[in-house]
């Protein structure tokens, strides 16, 4: 491959301004310009595209660069643009341009101007361009994102398994690819596919020492996330979702929290993603919350945080994804909530699959909850899935297993008899079976395997599957055993695992982390502060009490009870604090809200009381757009089953949102409903009873009144008497 003879220093200072190459950058480009097949694989932010636009820059000809998302096709092609003198220098070929601009490309090429034209696979197969690629210099072939290749990446596209045919089509050149992810597995799988076994390999270590890895357990997940976010102000970060519903709510949910936050994913049109990525690259917008079509090449080298608000399908997607925190070898934060229904949610979508397909789902699942739960330090369960070794001691407390070790135990003899079930279930059995067979469980499979009738069933059993599973986890890490990814992760023993059958010695293991009792609430929560205040709730009861005599009131008029209780857990001291209380608006703040606010202010001032203010998350107003259509359709007199049904809602369900629009203040006059099912003199009856009411019990009034009313209208007359005498 001719090359224009500069020096590549020098070229790197003249194109992209740098005075030296990271890593192994100018070995790897020495190589593609040798005109030999190349293979990176380099972690995120090791700079790997530079290792193919630099050589492209001082070849003859046009490298074509195949790439998976035309948002990063437009990324690259603008930077190239931004280090040469000509537009000319670098384009994309997709389904997002016009004739026009097709044939300007092409012009382009032709003329000798363009030095890399990036594609999506898709385009590479439409014979039109292969007829014209083929008729121009081509100087050799990129892969961008490789793993798109193997069936066991973590982002397969079968479009990518037929790159290496429509290559030899179009001309005999060599190939560079590149990925930020690739277990052993996966990097025989490329080479294999893309018929370049002689290719050199340059692997990267995949140690990022500056990120930092933690793993929570997902309660209370909203007002978590806020807190964090709210303590690392002013800092650039993406929260990752698994769905675009999560990803729009949680992003509203920031906003109304004062946390200037973008949503992203493949629902929102290409403007407005385009709109979201460049605000959120020109720090318009702090956070990004996203689904994984977010981040692929995104160039931001200061994102100091990444969390995980679902539980990523597989160790490769999560370390790409956290690989976006601190690339400019800053502090970078990577945070998963985690939760066993995630899992299980991540399971089901994988039912209706191919059986390949969902073997090898649910074995990269498997994967990434051993990550999750394991006590072993992050960084050394990370490297050691990728091939590395690495020495636990120099994680740095970088991760929380690190920082906060957990305690250790002698683990000579469950070491023992782990290994023995191996060898006596003839290194046939997934971890699962393993588990269930130790601890003597008779699981559908043992029983068809008649595993329950061997000798070694249940020699764990004073332990349970959880235990025994912690203990396959670690010494998968130490090395006693392996997971076979031909037969989809059956354990099988190495030498290592041999030698300790042979002469056992004493290794300490890890009390792993236990996550039952985490939640995956879908609805969003507000937060509640600390312990209950019995004496602050006495006092405001007393209060609630003097001004319904003052008024001639009942007292759940003023505030019912959960809205005092709510008081004495987030102690608000003005106007603005009170209406995030459950069940007060603004109107009923203004109303009866300044003495229960000087009362509460005092005591928090005499009792020295430090206030959770700070982590208050004011909920979402759920559905606040359909809560103004209840109320203008109540307004034209609609009747309230009609209203229930275009909501898709029952009309207990509908009488269940009134009454809480009308107990946070808003008047609401549903008496054209009422006057249809009560006459006159019975609704009266039932709103002097409330007058006179010590309480706002349904059951109590339902037997006040012996069941001659049935719940349905007490309850829309409670909210009658509610909205005309409280609002």
């Amino acid at each position: 491959m001719p090359v224009v003879q500069e020096s590549l220093k020098g070229a790197l200072r003249t194109f992209f301004g740098f005075d030296s190459f990271k890593g192994k950058q100018e070995d790897i480009i020495n190589n593609v310009l040798d005109g030999k097949n190349t293979f990176v694989i380099m972690p995120t932010g090791g700079g790997k595209s530079l290792c193919y636009q630099l050589p492209a820059l001082l070849s003859e000809g046009t490298a074509i660069v195949v790439s998976p998302l035309i948002a990063l096709m437009k990324n690259q092609v603008d930077a190239i643009r931004n280090v040469s003198d000509s537009e000319a220098v670098a384009h994309f070929l997709n389904s997002s341009l016009s004739k026009s601009e097709i044939t300007r490309v092409k012009t382009d090429i032709t003329a000798g101007k363009t030095k890399l034209l990036y594609v999506a696979p898709e385009s590479l197969t439409k014979q039109e361009y292969i007829d014209f690629l083929t008729s121009v210099n081509i100087s050799f072939f990129a892969i961008d994102e490789a793993h798109c290749i193997s069936e066991w990446g973590h982002d397969f596209r079968p479009e990518y398994r037929r790159l290496r045919e429509i290559f030899e089509k179009i001309s005999n050149v060599p190939i560079i690819a590149l990925t930020a992810t690739a277990t052993p597995k996966v990097q025989f799988d490329i080479q294999k596919n893309l018929n370049m076994l002689d290719a050199t390999v340059y692997k990267s270590s995949f140690n990022r020492d500056n990120l930092y890895y933690e793993i929570r357990p997902k309660k209370d997940v909203e007002k978590e996330i806020i807190r964090y976010i709210r303590s690392n102000s002013g800092k650039s970060g993406i929260i990752y979702c698994l769905s675009r519903k999560k990803v729009e709510e949680l992003a509203e949910l920031l906003n109304v929290n004062g946390i200037n936050a973008l949503p992203y994913h493949a629902g929102l049109d290409a403007n407005t993603r385009g709109r979201h990525q460049d605000m959120f690259l020109m720090e318009e917008a702090s956070v990004i919350v996203a689904t994984i079509a977010f981040g692929m090449g995104i160039d931001k080298p200061d994102v100091r945080f990444v969390i995980h608000h679902d539980i990523p399908k597989s160790v490769e997607s999560y370390y790409q994804e956290t690989g976006r925190a601190g690339r400019d070898g800053g502090e970078g934060e990577c945070v998963v909530f985690y939760s066993y229904k995630d899992i299980e949610k991540l399971e089901k979508f994988l039912q209706g699959k191919p059986v390949a397909e969902q073997e090898i789902g649910k074995q990269l699942l498997n994967e990434m909850v051993s990550y999750s739960e394991t006590s072993v330090c992050r960084r050394k369960y990370i490297l050691h899935y990728f091939g590395e070794q690495f020495e636990e001691s120099r994680c740095n407390s970088m991760c929380d297993n690190c920082r906060h070790p957990r305690d250790r135990y002698e683990g000579q003899e469950y070491i023992k008899i782990l290994l023995d079930s191996v060898m006596a279930l003839e290194e046939q059995q997934k971890a699962k079976h393993l588990c269930a067979f130790i601890a003597g469980n008779v699981i559908a499979e043992i029983k068809s395997y008649r595993h329950d009738k061997h000798e070694l069933f249940g020699k764990g059993k004073e332990r349970d599957e959880h235990f025994w599973n912690a203990v396959i986890r670690q010494s998968l890490v130490g090395g006693f055993i392996y997971k076979d990814i031909e037969t989809y992760g059956t354990i099988k023993m190495t030498e290592k695992g041999h030698e300790f059958i042979a002469k056992p010695f004493p290794y300490k293991l890890i009390k792993e982390h236990d996550f039952s009792g985490t939640d995956d609430d879908d609805t969003v929560v507000s937060a509640k502060g600390g312990a209950f205040d019995e004496a602050l709730y006495d006092m405001l009861l007393e209060m609630r009490k003097n001004i319904s005599k003052q008024k001639n009131i009942p007292p759940f008029v003023i505030f019912q009870e959960p809205s005092l209780k709510d008081m004495c857990l987030q102690y608000p001291i003005n106007m603005d604090e009170l209406t995030n209380i459950q069940g007060v608006g603004t109107g009923k703040a203004s109303r009866y809200g300044a003495p229960f606010l000087e009362l509460i202010k005092k005591y928090v001032e005499e009792n020295d009381i430090e206030r959770p203010q700070d982590l208050v998350v004011k909920s979402l107003v759920n559905k606040s757009g359909l809560k103004v259509q209840l109320i203008q359709n109540i307004d034209r007199k609609l009747p309230l089953e009609d209203i229930g049904k275009s909501q898709g809602k029952s009309l207990d369900e509908i009488i269940e949102e009134i009454e809480a629009i009308v107990s946070s203040g808003t008047r609401v006059n549903i008496n054209y409903y009422i006057d249809d099912i009560l006459d006159p003199d019975n609704q009266d009856e039932i709103y002097d009873y409330f007058k006179e009411a010590e309480t706002d019990d349904l059951i109590t009034a339902y037997h006040e009144f012996d069941g001659d009313y049935t719940e349905e209208e007490l309850r829309l007359m409670r909210i009658k008497f509610m909205s005309e005498m409280a609002n």
